[in-house]
């Protein structure tokens, strides 16, 4: 479609019928039987030093976890694993256990398929909070109390891990339900009924947790308040800001951000009822660009393209994930950079600009120029830190690439002040990842409170 042309965009709510709708965010992978799981954990070969561990960021053990599925001690399982990884429930369902423990499990070396490590994790871990069984009890009280900012994987863990060790914490938080990413920024076939929300209350649940919703940090408290109020204070504040294409014609109608979308799917209990568009172009190359890409087709759009810039190598998104997209009907195409939203008032399509690497592996235009139409365009080129970090307390503290620069035990450069999570430098995103600065933050701020 040329550009300027009136014709208004295609896009409206129930292009399915409400049935196909919810068959197509029913639940991703369904839980395996008791009899599936044993025949499943049957197939571990226990290695000593296992590479499964090693790969997982929280250091979960793995064959141990397994062992007690086969002898049937589904809760001392979730015990092994939650001690580690207290979102065991929620990583089990969505981290890339294809580029992490399964990925390496030796079963791979002998061209075999590995164990599905993921899908025994959520076996062992989803009596936990259907059956609200108590695995971790609070500490002896301190009397110190620590501030952490943000309820999301890296919040949630640390002042879990906090009260565990005798400490009080109060939680704020700028959404109006905890979770962060895992209640807002996931695909919502891959966390179906609600779990996040059970999770994080199993999790608050323990105890000696003050959880302050609507709270946002610049506003209602500042960093500097919470440093003269608490004893110590964690930041898990994410990224709050995404990042603009920086191209022509960027702010007309049509062009969305893919983590406001998501999170609109993700709290709308009728998904039919939220508009989609006939024809969408995302921009992007993560996890965010195949979310919404799926879910865009899983709404009823007819045609979905993502673009990005460089080779399926250089995606964000792992190579199982790009496939997972391409199976639900997404084109994925490569080598290609946007260069202008054609349209007037509302977006009409995008014009690229065929990409390739130079001798010095450096990105460059070739001049060959193509066009894609669209009703849509959604962004999903990365986020930042932005406004969730006032200038104030940002110029306080050392930063790295626009996120916060810490030390190996998540310390921040100001005294008594840590961080963990996407708003730290040198992560890859991951809320397994975030669970585990969570957990290292908190075992050094208890020493640190410890006088260690």
């Amino acid at each position: 479609m040329p550009a300027g042309k009136s014709n208004r965009p295609d896009i409206r709510a129930r292009r399915l019928p409400d049935n196909e709708i919810e068959d197509n965010f029913g639940d991703m992978h369904p839980p395996l039987s008791r009899s599936e799981a044993l025949i499943e954990a049957d197939r571990c070969y226990f290695c000593y030093d296992a590479p499964c561990t090693t790969a997982c960021p929280t250091g979960i053990d793995i064959p141990g976890f397994i062992q007690k599925i086969r002898s049937d001690n589904i809760k001392g399982s979730a015990r092994t694993i939650l001690q580690e990884n207290i979102m065991g429930g929620m990583c089990a369902r969505v981290c890339p256990t294809e580029v992490l423990c399964e990925e390496a499990c030796v079963r791979n070396a002998h061209e075999e398929k590995p164990v599905r490590i993921g899908l025994l994790q959520r076996y062992a871990t989803d009596p936990v909070y259907k059956e609200d069984i108590r695995l971790f009890h609070r500490g002896p009280e301190s009397g110190k109390k620590v501030a952490v900012v943000g309820a999301g994987p890296a919040g949630l863990s640390c002042a879990h891990r906090l009260s565990v060790l005798g400490h009080s914490v109060v939680v704020f938080d700028r959404n109006s339900k905890p979770g962060g990413l895992n209640e807002y920024g996931i695909a919502a076939y891959k966390t179906v009924h609600d779990f996040a929300q059970r999770e994080a209350q199993w999790i608050l649940d323990i105890g000696g947790i003050e959880l302050r919703n609507d709270s946002v940090l610049g506003e209602d408290v500042t960093l500097a308040s919470l440093i003269d109020d608490f004893d110590a204070v964690f930041l898990g504040i994410g990224l709050g800001d995404v990042n603009r294409l920086g191209i022509d014609n960027e702010d007309i109608e049509g062009v969305i951000d893919a983590v406001d979308y998501i999170a609109k799917l993700r709290q709308a209990r009728d998904k039919g009822s939220l508009p989609v568009a006939r024809r969408i172009v995302v921009i992007g190359g993560g996890m965010t660009a195949i979310d919404i890409a799926v879910q865009s087709k899983r709404l009823g759009a007819e045609i979905v393209d993502i673009v990005y810039r460089r080779g399926p190598g250089q995606m964000g998104a792992s190579g199982y994930e790009q496939g997972f997209a391409q199976t639900s009907g997404v084109t994925i195409r490569h080598w290609a950079r946007p260069v202008r939203i054609l349209g007037e008032k509302f977006v009409t399509g995008v014009e690229f600009e065929r990409t390739m690497l130079d001798d010095n592996g450096k990105l460059i235009g070739t001049g060959e120029k193509s066009t894609i139409e669209a009703d849509v365009v959604f962004r999903a080129v990365g986020q930042l830190l932005g406004s969730d970090l006032p200038e104030s307390a940002a110029a306080s503290l050392k930063m790295h690439n626009g996120k916060l620069s810490v030390s190996g035990d998540r310390k921040t450069s100001i005294d008594g002040v840590w961080a963990g999570g996407d708003c730290v430098a040198g992560g890859d995103d991951l809320t397994v990842t975030a669970v585990q600065d969570g957990k290292v933050a908190a075992h050094s701020i208890d020493r640190y409170l410890r006088g260690e």
